[in-house]
């Protein structure tokens, strides 16, 4: 077989994983328009946002057992049609419950994004290599970020916001056929456990103090993180600090060019700081330390300490992503994708329960008689009250096989 350019292998995937983020952090800047447009409350705008994480963290464990059966060519680019029916579903919707059906099937479609990369880099890429190409797969979905943030803000003075759905649909259906066309398989003539064989790994997998210790880590700070970004950072920025729409997207563009550097450091000095014998775990430990101090601070201050504590919030988050080495490291190789899967589901049931949580608490404490900013402030620091708990039980929990 002829070598196979790297950059073939890796672009289609990068830009796979680029779609997928834009995705979960559009509603951020498109959501008010949504609301202002279709009359949402709170509570609807968190549950259609949530539904994203919901369809996503459901086809986690399924997806597994089909990258391993299909290769993650075929499996990523069939879901990425699907994606694409969403967005069609979503920029022609004229209800709550249509635009909801539209937001699931994007999260379904887009459900392979960064597992079917692992997959690809583990079929096509020497070990030595992951660390590196962990980080810029990282990179790509960061650069998703930043374009849901400042360059959507600017799209929308001249576009609806159902033009961009549409435009996204299309985009979404020429990521598909560059993964068909691009890509090669590479047939390895092994086939992935059926069902019984990978429902008794997984259930070696959450009977394991080893994992739960880091479950809790996963909900509360990596999908609450996810939650806050994806819809409720600007209506605190707008609410809490009277933004306008513009200034609200560009504190999200500081946020996203924040992980960014956070993927890009992965990238380049995950394997020097292990050479130099700083270890991946010291590494997640303190980092998650500093994200939930950034919480805390983003709901008692504000002006420059706010920008502050939302840029290492942003940072912080990128090195949450460490937890899937971590771990997989507890389990033998022949489970470590399902260990990845599997702790990949309780961070996207923690962004679907806490985007839709929020926006629930924040209207119930509205309905007490308390203002509306008064309401964000107290739901906000609810959230840092759970991640402080699972910092905590982190810490001290007695399964420390990596400590």
């Amino acid at each position: 077989m002829p070598a196979i350019s790297p950059w073939r292998l890796f672009l289609p995937f990068a830009f796979g994983y680029f779609l997928s983020y834009l995705y979960r952090t559009v509603n951020g800047v498109a959501g008010p328009l949504l609301s202002h447009e279709l009359g949402l409350a709170d509570a609807d705008l968190g549950l259609l946002t949530s539904t994203y994480f919901l369809a996503f963290g459901a086809a986690q464990l399924p997806l597994g057992l089909a990258l391993d059966r299909f290769g993650p060519r075929r499996v990523e680019a069939g879901l990425l049609l699907i994606a694409a029916l969403g967005a069609v579903i979503f920029a022609a919707a004229s209800s709550l419950t249509e635009l909801a059906i539209g937001r699931a099937l994007i999260g379904l479609g887009v459900s392979a994004c960064l597992m079917a990369s692992f997959k690809c880099f583990v079929l096509w890429f020497p070990p030595q290599q992951q660390a590196s190409l962990t980080g810029w797969i990282m990179a790509a979905g960061g650069l998703g970020a930043l374009a849901a943030a400042q360059p959507l803000e600017w799209l929308l003075t001249a576009w609806t916001w159902r033009e961009v759905f549409y435009a996204l649909a299309v985009i979404t259906v020429c990521s598909s056929l560059a993964l068909l066309l691009f890509v090669p398989e590479k047939p390895t003539g092994v086939q992935g456990g059926g069902l019984l064989e990978q429902w008794r790994g997984l259930q070696a997998i959450l009977a394991s103090a080893h994992f739960w210790r880091f479950a809790p880590m996963a909900f509360a700070i990596t999908g609450g993180f996810m939650a806050v970004q994806g819809v409720w950072a600007t209506r605190w920025m707008m609410v809490q600090e009277g933004m306008a729409a513009a200034e609200a997207a560009q504190r999200l563009t500081m946020i996203g060019l924040a992980m960014l550097a956070g993927f890009l450091f992965m990238g380049f000095f995950a394997s020097r700081l292990a050479q130099r014998g700083i270890r991946l775990m010291d590494l997640y430990r303190w980092a998650m330390v500093c994200a939930v101090v950034a919480m805390l601070a983003i709901t008692w201050v504000s002006g420059p300490l706010a920008d502050l504590g939302w840029v290492v919030l942003g940072a912080c988050f990128s090195l949450s992503n460490i937890q899937y080495s971590l771990v997989a490291a507890g389990f033998p190789v022949t489970v470590s994708g399902r260990a990845n899967t599997a702790i990949n589901v309780f961070a996207f049931l923690g962004a679907f329960c806490l985007q839709w949580g929020l926006g629930a608490l924040i209207d119930t404490w509205q309905s007490f008689g308390d203002g509306e900013a008064v309401a964000y402030r107290w739901t906000f620091l609810s959230l840092s009250v759970l991640q402080v708990f699972a910092l905590w039980w982190f810490w001290f929990s007695p399964a420390k096989k990596l400590a």
